[in-house]
């Protein structure tokens, strides 16, 4: 069990090794187009919702 332990560990790293990790750049770059595209999903979600309970709160 502690062998597979053990294995299991080296291979994790060996393949961690393998990883092509960002540059601080690239996670800047990254972290600004995901807040982007929330705040601007989250606008349009909340327009289309204000207008939609309007048209419901008008029918009923």
């Amino acid at each position: 069990m502690i062998g597979k332990i053990k294995a299991y560990v080296a291979d994790v790293r060996k393949e961690m090794s393998k990883v092509a990790w960002p540059t601080k750049e690239q996670l800047r770059e990254s972290t600004v187009v995901v807040v982007t595209t929330t705040l601007v999903l989250t606008v349009f979600i909340y327009i289309v919702d204000f207008v939609l309970d309007q048209a419901v709160g008008v029918i009923f």
